[in-house]
């Protein structure tokens, strides 16, 4: 229709106030067709004075944009009513997956392998304790205490009682001796070894 930008802006403006009816006024068909009458009639929806901003269409734009209306709002008006008025269900779309988890060694399923699991995971829900664990367990729930806290005056008895300094001193001795005589002769192999080179490279040089 070849519109100027005020005739745009005002075009869409009254497809703004034609959706606001419907959407919060709940204008009804026959009254949305009323009103927009006495817009394009200038002369307002108070029937009280005329709408001077609205008078911006020639008769034959006025004809096309009713003519739009009609084909576009008005003929799918139980259509917008239903978008705006009724309430629609969500419908949620999911799958449910069941796991099935690894039982522990002696039931069904055989243990998993260790390349196919991460170790945090196998030690933390799938491993067993270790037997030693649970049979010491038992055996110090078996034991009494005295018998337990004898254990443990034993346990936290220094090892070095019994023993002298001297005897320290003798052990540290013939450990250090051993040490560094072993040291000493693999020194001494390697020396050989190295002045048997020399020697040889001397004799060559003389002959040469």
């Amino acid at each position: 229709m070849e519109f100027s930008v005020i005739q745009y802006s005002k075009f869409m403006t009254l497809l703004d106030m034609l959706l606001h009816n419907l959407r919060t006024l709940h204008m009804s068909l026959e009254d949305s067709i009323k009103w927009l009458g006495e817009v394009m009639a200038e002369t307002g929806p108070s029937h009280s004075q005329k709408n001077e901003e609205w008078n911006v269409f020639t008769i034959k734009q006025a004809n096309a944009v009713i003519d739009y209306l009609k084909i576009s709002l008005f003929q799918h008006y139980k259509l917008y009513e239903f978008l705006f008025y009724s309430t629609r269900e969500e419908i949620v779309i999911g799958t449910e997956q069941v796991l099935e988890v690894v039982k522990p060694s002696g039931g069904l399923f055989p243990d998993p392998l260790e390349e196919g699991i991460s170790f945090d995971i196998y030690s933390t829900f799938i491993e067993t304790p270790p037997k030693l664990d649970t049979e010491m367990k038992g055996l110090d729930q078996e034991q009494g205490p005295e018998e337990s806290q004898s254990e443990a005056n034993t346990l936290a008895m220094d090892p070095l009682v019994g023993f002298t300094i001297k005897d320290i001193k003798a052990v540290l001795d013939q450990v250090t001796d051993d040490i560094v005589i072993g040291i000493q002769t693999e020194i001494n192999e390697k020396l050989q070894i190295q002045e048997e080179a020399f020697n040889a490279r001397i004799e060559k040089l003389k002959k040469a």
